[in-house]
């Protein structure tokens, strides 16, 4: 009976952390699918209008379907998508964070 528990609780074991391994796997690719989902719509938006090529956090959320903090996250890890500001002339603060492709 005892050598049944601790064979039991060696596959236990390993079942925890194929699952750990599989449920890292998959943050991963999630966070790199959000990442290049940004990068392309900045991308081909920049082709097609050269003119307008910085998009705010609201177009981006109803274009993308990505939240806000997914979005953000994903402008920090990417080396494609440029973060800049723009600032309230009345206040000289910053009130809203513009996103641009950059080459």
């Amino acid at each position: 009976m005892r050598e049944s528990l601790e064979i039991l609780a060696n596959v236990a074991s390993v079942f925890t952390a194929l699952v750990a391994v599989l449920a890292a796997c998959y943050y991963a690719l999630d966070r790199r699918r959000k990442r290049e989902k940004l990068e392309n719509y900045l991308r081909d938006a920049k082709r097609e209008n050269p003119n307008r090529h910085t998009y705010t956090i609201l177009h981006l959320m109803a274009q993308l379907g990505l939240t806000e903090s997914e979005i953000l996250n994903a402008s920090f890890s990417s080396r494609r998508v440029s973060r800049k500001e723009h600032v309230n002339r009345d206040t000289m603060l910053t009130d809203q964070i513009l996103f641009e492709h950059r080459e």
